[in-house]
């Protein structure tokens, strides 16, 4: 078998760094290499049809990698050149990734069904009701829960239930009202939220499954008596022993979960994990990744979730993506560690970092006037050609550029810099990584970086 020649494509700035990169990888992965050096400064700037214009290569080539952020349609490097063209990473320094991926996992699968509950569904308008149902069941919520009000009998709910199975939605109902309970399962309500010895009598008559709760959250006695009743009248069951907020026995509750599981091996196990995200000073991300995993690993197979204060407004989506998460971790017996980095949000999983030696060199090898940001170890640096300043203060660092009296610093580019220094600004803050013309990264919360307006930047010739 031939051995595998792979040619690598980048632009000047670049050109030293990759270099030593591709040596230790071609040595480490054992294949030759060569590279092309653009006449251009900076890679992600290249397009395919420029590159195709551009682009020659040696001899005994198998495959072309160009800069992961190469814009265009690989094809029309391929056929200028006759060899199979494809993309690399975006940032040269996640090469070694690259080429030492682990093989394939089995991630994505997940057994633990979410509940997501649409707090006061009385005082909601029907359309505004099935929006939200929507938009719930699109973020990953399996049941739609509606919760009811204390206070007061909901007159609508059989036509609630019906609009939202209409819709092609399961439905729970989440009430402690027999004759409110007994209207919702009627109309398609499949699971009652809750049931205990105050309501219990009803439960063989509505023909749905229910959660059985205690009556009290820290005597598990009411809720062996529930569980018998119902066992005894064929009720279909799942048993939440009730998560407690912190400072209101939060520990003792998690206590509880072990205790029932220990109790009833066998049992479908449900936690309502609101008390704790909704109820607690810090974002949800994390405390919904926490408890999906204590839920992975007892054989919780449901959890009850809402969003409705700030901070947890995207609860769902969390914990769709931290059941996925925890049974990865939980089958495989792996740590959840390097698998999905969705839930990584406000700091990134890595930085990768040039260092004030490569800056320099890069600063030095500028030829044109175009800015270039960089951000890393608590320092922004602002390069052009025969420019090179830096600092950790943007509005000094403009005021810099500004007494220098560059010809190029209209109200586009001041608009253009002032944007870049406050994305370089905040990923500095938080210790994110930085990359000039691209979005910061916010996990599943990413949105793609804004356009520049056409022409800002022109790629040179």
């Amino acid at each position: 078998m031939n051995r595998e020649h792979i040619h690598f494509v980048t632009g000047r700035l670049a050109e030293h760094a990759l270099r030593r990169q591709v040596a230790e990888l071609a040595a480490q992965v054992d294949f030759d290499a060569s590279i092309s050096v653009l006449s251009i400064s900076v890679a992600a700037l290249m397009t395919t049809q420029w590159a195709a214009r551009k682009l020659q290569i040696p001899p005994g080539v198998t495959r072309v990698l160009l800069p992961g952020l190469c814009g265009g349609d690989l094809s029309v490097v391929q056929q200028a050149i006759g060899v199979p063209v494809e993309r690399g990473p975006s940032d040269l320094r996640e090469l070694p990734e690259y080429f030492g991926q682990a093989p394939t996992r089995d991630y994505g699968a997940y057994d633990i069904e979410i509940l997501a509950e649409i707090n006061h569904a009385p005082r909601i308008k029907l359309d505004e009701l099935l929006a939200q149902a929507e938009a719930l069941a699109a973020d990953g919520a399996d049941v739609i829960d509606l919760g009811c009000d204390p206070a007061h009998a909901w007159s609508g709910v059989a036509e609630a239930v019906r609009a939202l199975r209409d819709r092609g939605l399961r439905v729970s109902i989440d009430s402690m009202r027999p004759a409110e309970i007994a209207a919702a399962c009627a109309a398609g309500a499949e699971l009652v939220l809750s049931v205990n010895q105050t309501n219990r009598d009803a439960a063989a008559d509505w023909g749905a499954e229910v959660v059985a709760i205690p009556d009290h959250p820290h005597d598990l006695r009411t809720l062996d008596d529930t569980l018998t009743w119902l066992a005894r009248r064929g009720v279909r069951h799942r048993i939440d022993p009730v998560l407690e907020p912190i400072g209101f026995g939060f520990a003792a509750s998690l206590g509880r979960y072990l205790e029932v599981r220990h109790r009833y091996p066998e049992a479908e196990l449900m936690m309502g994990i609101g008390n704790l995200t909704e109820l607690t000073d810090c974002d949800s991300a994390a405390v919904n990744v926490l408890l999906l995993g204590v839920c992975q690993e007892l054989g919780v197979r449901s959890v009850l979730t809402t969003q409705v204060i700030n901070w947890a407004r995207s609860s769902v989506r969390e914990c769709d993506l931290a059941r996925r998460l925890a049974h990865y971790s939980v089958t495989q017996r792996a740590l959840p560690k390097h698998v999905a980095p969705e839930l990584v949000l406000l700091r990134d999983p890595k930085l990768l970092t040039y260092g004030e030696d490569e800056l320099r060199r890069i600063a030095s090898g500028i030829k044109d006037p175009n800015y270039r940001v960089f951000a890393e170890e608590g320092v922004i640096h602002l390069m052009a050609a025969g420019l090179h300043l830096w600092g950790s203060n943007p509005f000094d660092l403009f005021r810099r550029l500004q007494a220098l009296e560059p010809a190029n610093l209209d109200a586009a580019h001041a608009f253009y810099l002032g944007y870049e220094l406050a994305k370089a600004t905040t990923a500095l803050t938080l210790d994110k990584q930085y990359q000039q013309d691209q979005a910061l990264r916010w996990g599943y919360l990413t949105r793609p970086e804004i356009p520049h307006a056409p022409g800002h930047r022109q790629l040179p010739e």
